[in-house]
């Protein structure tokens, strides 16, 4: 995937959840964080951004769209905007062994109580649901999910329980959005409730995969690209 019209600017606060002030040249700028997390590991005042100027400024406050930001030399996918068609993209290619034969044939499926982010089928008119997870944590090459407790995310972890049990597939689908990974977790001293349902759905024959991006920023374009399958552990 690529996302064009970048510009970098550096990180100056974070005055709520969902913006971010920068320095943008001599000025100070602000822009719309899309990104549930803590980040603070992160967002450290000085740091680089990569940005875009928002394609609507109709109807809201900031002129620019959070994109990523660097990690030692590293950048990092911090917006979830792009996280389903990174997700889509993973299943059209047919590398990961769990999708292969199916395709999506819906997204935002409502289920249960829950909009899961694709329900996709296979010429034999099975159906599986997948649940799409950003992670932006990693230390020491682990990745770890959440970096704040998600109520959200526990629930939707249920609803794939259930739907196993009535027959559908499931899976979770990590999109871990840097490339320094090498095996992931779920977070159980950040969210315990999160990470025990999460154990319990893998037990359960729900597919748990983490998958890991290599990202690249020159010269306005940023560009990622599937880098290659993580290994789960559920007790690092």
């Amino acid at each position: 995937m690529i996302i064009r019209n970048i510009i970098k600017g550096n990180f100056v606060e974070r005055p709520n959840r969902f913006t971010v002030t920068f320095k943008y040249g001599d000025k100070l700028e602000i822009a719309h964080l899309r990104d549930p997390g803590r980040l603070k590991e992160l967002l450290i005042p000085g740091v680089d951004l990569i940005l875009r100027p928002a394609l609507n400024t109709a109807n809201r406050k900031t002129k620019f769209d959070v994109i990523g930001v660097l990690k030692s030399d590293l950048w990092v996918l911090i917006n979830s905007g792009f996280h389903s068609d990174m997700a889509a993209d993973l299943i059209d290619s047919q590398i990961i062994d769990e999708f292969k034969g199916y395709r999506v044939e819906k997204r935002e499926y409502t289920y249960g109580k829950s909009r899961i982010d694709f329900l996709l089928s296979n010429k034999d008119r099975k159906k599986m649901l997948v649940e799409v997870k950003g992670c932006t944590l990693v230390e020491d090459g682990l990745a770890k999910f959440p970096d704040a407790p998600t109520l959200r995310g526990k629930r939707h972890v249920e609803e794939l329980i259930t739907s196993k049990n009535e027959g559908f597939g499931a899976s979770v689908l990590f999109l871990i959005t840097c490339e320094d990974a090498e095996s992931f977790s779920p977070n159980f001293e950040m969210d315990p409730d999160f990470s025990n349902a999460l154990e319990k759905a893998y037990n359960a024959g729900v597919n748990v995969i983490a998958y890991s991006f290599n990202n690249n920023y020159k010269k306005g374009i940023f560009e990622m690209e599937p880098l290659k399958r993580i290994k789960i552990n559920f007790n690092p």
